[in-house]
Formats: C-alpha cells, structure tokens, sequence
C-alpha cells in the first residue's frame, strides 16, 4: 500500500448500485482527485465511466471490505450502506450518499438506529415499501454537497 499524503486523496466508490458515477468522475476531474470504483465481478460492464476499477468477488460484503481495507484518513467514500459508514468515521473518513447526505459523529448514531429499528419491523413481518425513487433533485444535491467538500480539501492545500 502506498504512504499516505493528504495531497493524495482519493475517492472510493461502492459502485455496483451507485446512479452518480457520471457526476463523480465530472467533480473528481474538476479537482484532480483520483477515483477507484469497487464493484462485484457480477456487475462487469463495458462502460467504466473513467477512474480506475477493481472487481472483487460476489459476497455480500466484499466491496465494503475491499473499501475499509484500502481507504486513509480524510478519503471520502461514496456509498448508500450505512453501516460501511459507521466503520470508516471513526477511521476519519468522508463518507457521503449518492444522494448527497453526509454522514458524520454527529448524525451517524441516530441514522444506525433507525436502521436497527427498520430491521426488526422487517424481521417481525412489517412490510416496508424501501428506498423511495432516486430523483433529478437527488443528483443535484449530491452534485452541490460532493462540490462543497471537494472544495474545501482544495482551500485547505493551498
């Protein structure tokens, strides 16, 4: 694994569900940051959107893993799980949804437990309709929040 240098941030991304991979190469070139998408060997596609791509195998957890075991301090990582966020957070990793919500100390328990409080309704026979459909406004609010950190690292090197 290479020596860590806060000028060599990267950003990883849980790829096989991710709707923004577009919009993240567009940022990522803007700053000169470079992306690693980690998708399953199941979700192999001819159009690779730029960056550089690892597959790995079709377990359930393999990206995450693939992700916490590569990731630094102050990498950002995109992806939708939750609980990935939990583990990288307290490595101080940014982490931040395709959606564009950022999970941080502050809101990171309370989104775990409303995750708790879902599973077991599920699990006791509760049907729950799921994720509600990913929308225009949702890319834009990505765009602005993945801008706005982006940003900040840039400030912050020069």
């Amino acid at each position: 694994m290479e020596k860590y240098d806060e000028k060599n941030k990267k950003i990883y991304v849980d790829a096989d569900a991710c709707p923004v991979k577009t919009e993240i190469m567009d940022l990522a070139g803007k700053y000169n940051i470079h992306v690693i998408f980690v998708a399953s060997y199941n979700h192999t596609t001819g159009r690779t959107y730029g960056g550089e791509w690892v597959f790995v195998d079709t377990g359930k957890e393999e990206a995450d893993l693939y992700i916490v075991n590569h990731v630094n301090k102050n990498d950002i990582v995109i992806s939708q799980d939750i609980g990935l966020a939990g583990l990288l957070i307290r490595k101080d990793v940014i982490f931040i949804t395709p959606r564009g919500k950022q999970y941080t100390e502050a809101n990171l328990d309370t989104a775990l437990q409303f995750r708790y409080l879902s599973a077991m309704e599920r699990k006791g026979g509760k049907y729950t309709k799921g994720p509600k459909k990913f929308t225009d406004d949702d890319t834009l609010n990505f765009i602005t929040n993945l801008e706005k950190i982006l940003s900040k690292h840039a400030g912050e090197l020069e």
